[in-house]
């Protein structure tokens, strides 16, 4: 669906704008940022792009914490019609260097304290470097403050990418992939129709804008329905309550939700002004869909997407919201459970591979054909890795990962990255990373190593050398030390057993 005669996701967006005046973003320090406050921005630094050598197609790169100058380099980003490229502030200069290297950008954009760091990196691929910190100050917005506003959008067209997006590979190394102006765009449109997103709604934003949820989903979907955010640096229950006072909607993982389910000040009082709870990133337990009705008189409305393919399905918002389903295809959106051997499709209600067709799938992993072509059928489909199933009322559930990654907090970690970093150290053997269920996280990254008959190999030594070798969030929170790791007849690890052994670790 193309509303403009340029398909850049940024003409679609802004293009029709009726009201510039329109409040797009309110800060907690009061500030209020306007819509055409946000496209002169946009337009300043999108002149800063260029003039760094950005072209058309280029990627620029960008670890940076959230703020409004984060946002705005997103969209001068798509303006300039180069390829967003957003990296997870946790990643260490060893991941970083991994994502340079196989994305050769020609501008990186980072936090100061970083710049000497990345800058190395950045020079193996010839590639610039601007600074931004959290505070929203840096060599980019100092150039941004002196450039021009006025400029002109880049004409690209439906097919031509918007962003890459890293996500776990097979091999534990991470693949890129490649979302297009109309990938982003389709999926945006149908949301704000699906979840009847008006521009008298304000959303609570407080999710990190370095992947898909927070920086498409909610940020988009705002956007593009002509709503406004209010913007949080990061998650703070007691802060989202106050808030609900005066905010329309909510989007979050599912630990937002039994993070604020903690607090005495969540109650159907505090929550009456809302009219929607959006979950997603990770499965929400049934147990917290229930609490958080009977606590507020809300059923959260749980979704299901990928890093590939945007949101795919939604639980209904009219209608019965199932606690463990993440509801119906979207608008224009193919899922089919298929046997994961055959390829072929299954009968309702029996659990097989879950593939998806729309408008809303990638173009493909980044400079991976092979890989592509492997992970899609010759009739279109994704086959996403994902098992699960669709009810006879046409809920989709999902039940588990075929290719054993594990989410954390809604994000995906790829247990092969952390063996290969615990297999490395001296007297492990072997070792095998596992999730298990975590009320506060979905799933709780989990280490099981086997070492050799007398080397010294405790928890805490493993954790200490995984420390800085690995994001925040990929970190064991447990590592257990064993004499075996259980193996069926072809000798692969039966990581399933040990799921079970270790299945009530973090209950509470």
């Amino acid at each position: 669906m193309n509303t403009t005669a340029n398909a850049n996701l940024f003409s679609r967006l802004f293009d029709t704008l009726d009201d510039p005046n329109r409040l797009a973003i309110e800060m907690l320090d009061g500030t209020h940022i306007s819509y055409g406050d946000l496209i002169a921005r946009a337009g300043q630094m999108a002149n800063v792009l260029v003039s760094r050598g950005v072209k058309p197609g280029d990627r620029v790169a960008a670890q940076t914490e959230k703020s409004v100058p984060a946002l705005v380099l997103y969209l001068a980003t798509v303006r300039a019609g180069a390829v967003y490229l957003p990296l997870n502030t946790a990643y260490t200069l060893n991941e970083l260097d991994y994502f340079i290297s196989d994305a050769e950008p020609s501008l990186v954009v980072c936090d100061p304290s970083k710049a000497e760091g990345i800058g190395a990196i950045a020079a193996k691929v010839k590639a610039k470097v601007e600074t931004l910190g959290p505070d929203g100050t840096g060599s980019l917005t100092d150039a941004a403050a002196k450039a021009d506003s006025a400029f002109a959008t880049v004409a690209r067209a439906n097919d031509d990418l918007a962003a890459i997006l890293y996500t776990s590979g097979t091999t534990g190394r991470s693949k890129g992939a490649m979302l297009t102006h109309d990938n982003l765009a389709s999926n945006s449109y149908s949301l704000v129709d699906y979840w009847r997103f008006t521009n008298k709604d304000a959303l609570i934003h407080a999710l990190p804008i370095y992947h898909t949820h927070g920086l498409f989903v909610a940020s988009n979907v705002t956007l593009f329905a002509r709503a406004s955010m209010i913007f949080l640096p990061k998650f703070d229950p007691e802060m989202i309550i106050k808030l609900m006072a005066r905010a329309t909607v909510l989007m979050g993982v599912p630990t937002f939700y039994t993070r604020l389910l903690q607090s005495p000040s969540l109650s159907k009082q505090s929550t009456k002004h809302m009219r929607l709870f959006i979950s997603g990133s990770a499965p929400l337990l049934a147990d917290t869909h229930r609490e958080w009705a009977a606590r507020t008189g809300h059923a959260v409305l749980e979704r299901y997407g990928m890093t590939e393919t945007n949101m795919n399905t939604s639980n209904p918002y009219d209608g019965e919201r199932v606690p463990g389903a993440v509801g119906h295809p979207l608008p224009g959106v193919s899922i089919r459970v298929t046997d994961p051997e055959t390829g072929k499709e299954i009968a309702r209600d029996e659990i097989g591979m879950i593939e998806v067709k729309g408008p809303n799938v990638f173009k493909g992993y980044w400079r991976m054909p092979e890989k592509t072509k492997s992970e899609f059928r010759g009739d279109g489909f994704f086959i996403t890795g994902d098992l699960g199933k669709i009810d006879p009322k046409g809920y989709v559930h999902i039940l588990g990962r075929g290719k054993d990654l594990v989410i954390s907090g809604g994000f995906n970690v790829y247990p092969k990255e952390i063996e290969s970093e615990i297999d490395a150290m001296p007297g492990v053997i072997e070792s095998a990373v596992i999730g298990v269920p975590h009320a506060d996280f979905g799933e709780g990254v989990t280490a099981v190593v086997v070492c050799n008959k007398g080397a010294d190999i405790t928890e805490a030594g493993v954790l200490n050398a995984l420390d800085g070798r690995l994001a925040k969030f990929k970190m064991p929170k447990r590592v257990f030390v064993v004499d075996e790791l259980p193996r069926n007849a072809m000798g692969k690890v039966q990581k399933n057993i040990l799921r079970d052994t270790y299945a009530k670790i973090y209950a509470k």
